[in-house]
């Protein structure tokens, strides 16, 4: 295993950051391709020799990337649905076409194994229960562009090159790089800051939810498995006990912090809503989860309290995508001959 090289692009994100150190910890060597868009969430790492850093874009990155690689693990990517709105354009060159060059660039370099870092997103608004043949419902940029990476990608699987898609719930937790703008998150940062957690209209709607150390392990043992189980193959990473309408899971956030339960509307109705099945990867991969939202808004109230997270701008996505495009914009204005001042 630790002759064993992972490129994971998008490895300082959010869940990247979570899946790059528990795959060092787990033995294998690990090359991230990132932009840093969110600061320095790896420098706790950096002394390690097994993991080697890589400031890049997936839309121009050298095909050299791919050298010595085994296995590709697919994060870049503008990560929600509303980020994904603030240029559309901009969202399916990245998520779309820049996942879809690396997944092409990894075939022709002989990488055995890519993995794609998709959502359950693309379900959209759906009666009943989810499943992997389920007709899909994208409602966003977001979603279109994870679809149309999905179908690209999935039809380079051959038999010396293993293609695995896995639609993620709504990943919840701690991280490097921290996100309060997902909805254990922001609910547990609203409890912990105001006593009240807020809530996104109207409350009835259905989301899956995993913790992020549980996906990061379904990146693992997709890759560790058989071929002939995830080869070609998509797969909904959650379980199926964690299907929660919005209002039922911010009861479970106060539960976990111990807090009466108070909370508040905020924005306009959401009209995604969708419950999904995990039955194919726990029968077909033995996949399971660890981790409820009652123990991470546990952990990350303790870790608010013990200042090991911030709650700066750059853990609200949307917000921290509008600046940069906003500073980009300025910066094509006064900037002369790369100086400022």
């Amino acid at each position: 295993m630790t002759s064993k090289r992972v490129l994971v692009t998008g490895g300082a994100g959010y869940i990247g950051s979570v899946l790059t150190e528990t795959l060092l910890d787990r033995g294998y060597q690990v090359r991230v391709l990132d932009r840093f868009f969110f600061g320095a969430t790896l420098d706790h790492l950096r002394h390690r020799s097994d993991l080697e850093l890589v400031k890049g874009d997936v839309r121009w990155v050298d095909p050299a990337i791919m050298e010595g690689v085994d296995a590709v693990f697919d994060l870049a990517a503008i990560s929600n649905d509303p980020a994904g709105e603030l240029d559309p354009e901009k969202t399916m060159a990245i998520n779309h076409q820049g996942r879809a060059r690396i997944c092409d660039m990894a075939k022709s370099a002989g990488v055995r194994n890519y993995v794609l870092a998709s959502s359950c997103s693309i379900y959209g608004f759906q009666d009943g229960v989810m499943d992997e043949t389920s007709p899909p419902n994208p409602l966003t940029t977001y979603a279109e562009a994870n679809l149309a990476a999905e179908n690209h990608c999935l039809a380079k699987s051959a038999e010396e090159f293993v293609v695995t898609v896995l639609r993620q719930a709504t990943v919840y937790g701690l991280s490097p790089r921290m996100r309060f703008d997902l909805a254990v998150n922001g609910m547990t940062l609203g409890m912990f800051a105001n006593g009240v957690i807020p809530v996104l209209r109207d409350g009835t709607q259905w989301r899956p939810i995993v913790h992020i150390k549980d996906t990061s392990q379904a990146f693992i043992t997709a890759l560790e498995a058989d071929i002939g189980s995830v080869n070609g193959e998509i797969f909904n990473v959650g379980t199926d006990e964690q299907n929660f309408q919005v209002l039922d899971l911010a009861e479970q956030v106060a539960e976990g912090i111990g807090a009466p339960f108070d909370y508040e509307w905020y924005g306009e109705p959401d009209h995604r809503s969708y419950r999904v099945s995990f039955g194919k990867i726990k029968d077909q991969l033995g996949y399971k989860t660890e981790y409820t939202p009652t123990i991470a808004a546990q952990e990350i109230v303790k870790a608010l309290r013990d200042g090991l997270v911030v709650t700066g701008p750059r853990t609200k996505t949307v917000d921290w995508y509008r600046s940069l495009l906003l500073w980009n914009d300025i910066l094509k204005e006064v900037v002369i001959d790369d100086v400022v001042l």
